[in-house]
């Protein structure tokens, strides 16, 4: 066997067996999520009695991200240079987002929509915002993003992450949309609702998250690109973070010899190979650079 397909038939594998991995994981919560369901529900039940008999009210909780984003790591994620997203190339990404068949989704302003949907306690979603928000920065700037972590109990626990909760994106070329449903922290036995989805971004959830769009339906995190491609599940296995801080990651990102900048800037380049087809190639500082060129023929091939 050549090395060139050796190499294939080991990104292959990498591949099968962090999706292996995602689907055990997507079980496991959401068997947890179903008993949880049960308990919440005798709680609820218990509570009320208990708040009747004591006259007690109602009291108010409020769950979000750990943190706010300081402006040295959001500077960090959009200034990584070209030169190391060109030394990372997107050789070893082990998946990307497949092509669609779909009407264009786009912002009330026409233009075109990216959408992710995942949760805080989630340790796939925790990995795969950070290629995310490195790619989207190379067409606008995020404010509010947040900082987290996966939940403490679920697999590769505790992974450092940022948050879409709260946060907006400011660009001329793409609208971005982040939910975050739950948070990481569990409230009798479930994990505590955070956002909610529109009507419209319920229905693109429910529509393309599921096969032939993506490979196991319902899973986290999922990403629309503009209706053109679709991903869900990380691209990357989150065990490349474990131990490491928001800081550490993100300036981790600039040594294209780390296993770390590896996995993001390669995934992150593959995001903006597609990101630069919904905006016909523009702005041209960053879709005409090969790298992007060259992570345009993963897209489709997950």
């Amino acid at each position: 066997m050549s090395k060139g397909a050796e190499q294939k038939s080991q990104a292959r594998e990498k591949a099968a067996a962090l999706h292996a991995t995602q689907l055990r994981a997507e079980r496991r919560r959401r068997l947890l999520l179903a008993v949880g369901a049960v308990a919440v529900v005798l709680v609820v039940i218990g509570g009320l009695v208990a708040v009747r008999l004591a006259g007690g009210g109602k009291k108010e909780t409020s769950a979000g991200p750990s943190g706010a984003a300081d402006t040295n790591l959001i500077s960090t994620l959009a200034s990584i240079p070209a030169e190391t997203f060109a030394a990372v190339g997107s050789d070893g990404v082990q998946a990307a987002p497949s092509a669609i068949t779909a009407p264009h989704l786009l912002s009330p302003d026409g233009k075109p929509k990216v959408l992710y949907v995942g949760a805080e306690f989630c340790p796939f979603c925790a990995a795969e915002r950070w290629p995310v928000t490195v790619a989207l920065s190379r067409f606008g700037t995020f404010s509010n993003l947040g900082t987290t972590h996966s939940a403490a109990a679920d697999v590769y626990p505790n992974t450092a992450t940022l948050s879409f909760h709260g946060a907006s994106f400011t660009s001329k070329y793409l609208a971005f949309t982040g939910v975050e449903t739950t948070t990481n922290e569990e409230v009798n036995g479930r994990y505590a609702p955070l956002d909610k989805l529109t009507a419209e971004d319920q229905k693109t959830f429910d529509t393309f998250n599921q096969p032939p769009y993506v490979k196991s339906a319902g899973s986290i995190p999922f990403i629309d690109l503009g209706g053109q491609f679709a991903n869900s599940g990380a691209t990357f296995s989150p065990e490349v973070l474990a131990g490491k801080t928001q800081s550490e990651i993100a300036t981790a990102l600039k040594d294209p010899a780390n296993p770390i900048a590896q996995a993001i800037d390669g995934s992150a380049n593959v995001y903006t190979a597609a990101l630069c087809q919904l905006t016909k190639n523009q702005p041209a500082a960053v879709c005409s650079t090969d790298a992007v060129k060259t992570a345009a023929g993963k897209l489709g091939k997950s």
